[in-house]
């Protein structure tokens, strides 16, 4: 995949960047005056001005109206030149949301420091509710699942498995889309495509796909996903285009048989699928869904890519070793690039200046240079390339028979030029002794264009490598299964216009909150404040609903207590004798779940035992298979648990947190 995806280490760089400036967290300046004043105008509540920078904050609801618990939001950040009012662009803030604590008048400035001190840490005790510069890793698994891995969290060195999302059948290949929101993941066996929530990290549905629908492929625009069918059956071979925002198949298009790779033009206007059997390539036209031209590009097309730059389209075909460039307008052949027979897979720089094709029999990496389409380069990479991404800087290149991952400086790249190649191992082991793997690139980009991760299949590890270091700094594992590739699922906040830095989230729990908000040039922390609103009544849904009691105040951390619940049907009398009763409970915003039997103590009303171990906010949910799907999904309480430092000071004060269950 090229999509870029937040680094991993940005916890670590703000740190790192704290202790650089020579600053403690308890010497950062924040005047108390512009935390614990009432203004008289109340916007100013959501604005500061400080060091020449104005930081405006709002956190408006998606659907608008109030800020409502189990919502979306949209939380923004503008920064701006005090003086001036010209947006300030390329800041990277960081940001948390937490249940308001209160302090005395004089130490909220501090207490605001040390919270964001803390929550550098990463520390489990010491979670926020919200971590606005977070990210996930998404493992694609050799069985039928996904694996979420928060990479923030170890115990005893232990990675630490967030959640395990069932699959109809093994996946084989996978696209997100560019806010990171959903997954699309490709089950040949099955013939479906599956849709991952990544709010969630569930699986929300499943999308016929056509006939072995192996490779998955977003538009520019993201608004259709294409899929290519693997199908024996000429008549079922091709493509099927499935409607994004609507989650539905469009059409399907027979293009050929054997295998098929997609591009598309930069505009979204044309898709190009290579036909592997066949020898053809078929351009569609994506605004009229019609089936164009069908062009004879060699008896073994491997790989299709388009540069914005020449604005031309490359088909390489591996028998012949022949890359044919065809003109994105008039789609007629342009050039044809002769090289030796193992040409495969073949990328372009973001820039769409160069190509690299690899040849998996030579092990080499070949440079075809966009502005004249000329071959410039044939650079000696890991044995049998077969995977390649690229970052601003360098072109990576994963051989399939070392463990070796080559970097090849695109710098220094050019005519008459020398490249400059280096590498390192991503593992012990070459991922081909993990037998068979996925079309799923086992290379994953991090958003800031300078770091990647790398699967190693045989260890299970994914590796974290930083330009400019000698090795990978770190390495996260996949227990309980075996992973074949990863993707960063990006929380953080993203710079959504210039100056303008905003996430969308789902608010878990009621009750007001602090916006914890750093910068580190100029210095900067300051907490800014907003509330949620408890959500309203749902409609008692035919049959039953659970009332969950006494769960009026937070908990303190690590407690045991018992959850009690009682279940009335529509006509107001408790529903007896339920023996299928079951609650199901996580950590927000997904943790792996956990089930306990409800068992049943009179009048109605079901109870288990429990503790919750880690701070947060928690969300338990009630499940009948005798009552429905609907009832589970309909009948679930949020509760906070606060840290044990906290919990006294909190459980005093009944308004920092509003416990409501939802029918």
């Amino acid at each position: 995949m090229n999509k870029k995806t937040r680094p991993a280490y940005l916890g670590v760089l703000l740190g790192v960047a704290l202790i650089g400036l020579g600053v403690a967290y308890e010497k950062l300046w924040c005047d108390p005056r512009e935390l614990l004043q009432e203004p008289a105008d109340p916007q100013a509540l959501h604005r500061l001005s400080r060091d020449g920078v104005t930081v405006e904050f709002e956190a408006r609801p998606l659907a608008g109206g109030e800020l409502r618990e189990g919502a979306f939001a949209s939380i923004r950040f503008k920064v701006s030149d005090q003086t001036s009012g010209q947006p300030l662009s390329g800041m990277a803030p960081g940001a948390w949301i937490d249940p308001a604590q209160s302090a005395p008048v004089g130490d909220r400035d501090q207490s605001c420091k040390a919270r964001v001190a803390l929550f550098l840490k990463s520390s489990i005790g010491a979670r926020p509710l919200l971590d606005l510069n977070s990210y996930f890793l998404l493992m694609l698994n050799k069985d039928a699942s996904l694996t979420v891995i928060d990479p923030t969290v170890s115990v005893g060195g232990v990675t630490s498995t967030m959640a395990r999302i069932e699959l109809p059948g093994s996946p084989m290949d996978w696209a997100a889309t560019g806010d990171d929101k959903q997954v699309f993941v490709s089950i040949p066996e099955r013939g479906k495509v599956s849709v991952i929530d990544t709010e969630t990290f569930t699986r929300v549905a499943d999308l016929d796909a056509g006939e072995q629908p192996t490779r998955v492929v977003l538009q520019p625009d993201q608004h259709r996903l294409w899929v290519g069918n693997n199908s024996s059956d000429p008549a079922k071979g091709g493509v099927t285009v499935i409607d994004v925002p609507g989650r539905s198949t469009l059409k399907s298009f027979a293009t050929g048989s054997g295998h098929h790779e997609i591009a598309f033009s930069s505009d979204s206007r044309y898709a190009y699928v290579s036909n592997r059997d066949s020898g053809t390539l078929s351009i569609i036209d994506i605004p009229e869904m019609r089936l164009t031209k069908t062009l004879e590009v060699g008896p073994h097309p491997l790989s299709v890519s388009y540069s914005a730059l020449s604005q031309a389209v490359y088909v390489v075909d591996g028998r012949e070793g022949t890359v044919r460039v065809f003109d994105g307008r008039s789609h007629q052949l342009r050039h044809t690039l002769t090289a030796e027979q193992g040409l495969g897979p073949m990328r372009f720089s973001s820039d769409g200046r160069y190509g690299i094709v690899l040849n998996t029999l030579e092990n080499q990496a070949l440079v075809i240079d966009a502005s004249t389409d000329t071959l410039i380069h044939r650079i000696p990479v890991a044995a049998e390339p077969y995977q390649l991404t690229f970052t601003k800087g360098y072109a990576y290149v994963r051989g399939l028979a070392s463990p070796r991952v080559s970097m090849i400086n695109l710098g220094s790249l050019g005519q008459g030029r020398s490249p400059i190649v280096q590498g390192f191992d991503a593992g012990p082991a070459a991922p081909r002794q993990a037998g068979d793997l996925p079309l799923a690139q086992g290379l994953s980009v991090s958003r800031d264009d300078n770091s990647v991760f790398v699967v190693n299949p045989v260890d299970n590890t994914t590796y974290f490598y930083a330009e400019g270091m000698n090795a990978p700094m770190s390495g996260y594992n996949n227990r309980g299964h075996q992973a074949r590739a990863a993707i960063v699922v990006d929380r953080s906040l993203r710079e959504v216009a210039p100056g303008v830095y905003g996430s969308t989230v789902k608010m878990p729990a009621a009750g007001k909150f602090d916006v914890a908000f750093l910068l580190n040039q100029p210095q900067i922390i300051h907490c800014f404040s907003t509330d949620v609103a408890a959500a309203p009544n749902a409609r008692k849904h035919k049959g039953a609903h659970a009332e969950f009691l006494g769960l009026e105040q937070p908990l303190p951390q690590h407690s045991a207590f018992t959850a009690r619940v009682r279940i009335v049907g529509d006509d107001g009398e408790p529903r007896l004798g339920l023996s299928d009763l079951s609650l199901r409970y996580f950590l927000a915003p997904s943790s792996m779940p956990r089930n306990l039997r409800l068992e049943e103590v009179g009048e109605g009303i079901y109870q288990a035992a429990l503790t919750l171990p880690e701070a947060g906010a928690w969300y338990l949910h009630v499940q009948s298979p005798s009552l429905g799907r609907k009832f589970a999904e309909e009948n679930y309480t949020s509760l906070r648990v606060l840290p044990v430092s906290v919990s006294t000071a909190a459980q005093g004060d009944a308004t920092q947190m509003q416990i409501r269950s939802v029918r």
